[in-house]
């Protein structure tokens, strides 16, 4: 989900400052599409909706074993923010990962803002 950039409260420490990665510019996002983007060495699926709202999480599809999630469907269920697999079309919460259809299976997601006019995904 797009990321609000915010300081820690005071009194708890510092956190660990994630290393992103500027994967393209946010006018280039099409709504309702995914792009793919390689972060560090990892295969990203990156979507924008209507809303503006931001999501990346994992490309591998782990049904079909394939790099696919970015040429995924767009969509929502139950009010969650979705995509589907374009390959046997299991739908993915796009701000957890979980698929919606197999709940034990997930992909992993990451962390993705908007910096001036360019998305930025966060490595770790």
């Amino acid at each position: 989900m797009t990321e609000t950039l915010a300081s820690a409260p005071a009194g708890t420490g510092t956190l660990a400052a994630p290393r992103w990665t500027a994967v393209c510019d946010y006018d280039d996002l099409q709504p309702e599409r995914g792009v793919c983007a390689l972060v560090g060495d990892r295969q990203v699926a990156i979507f924008r909706t209507y809303e503006g709202a931001l999501y990346a999480l994992s490309g591998h599809d782990p049904f079909s074993g394939a790099n696919v999630l970015a040429w995924g469907i767009v969509g929502t269920r139950a009010g969650l923010p979705t995509v589907a697999s374009p390959m046997y079309k299991q739908v993915f919460d796009l701000t957890t990962g979980r698929c919606l259809d197999d709940p034990a299976v997930s992909v992993p997601t990451f962390r993705v803002r908007r910096a001036g006019g360019r998305v930025e995904v966060a490595e770790s």
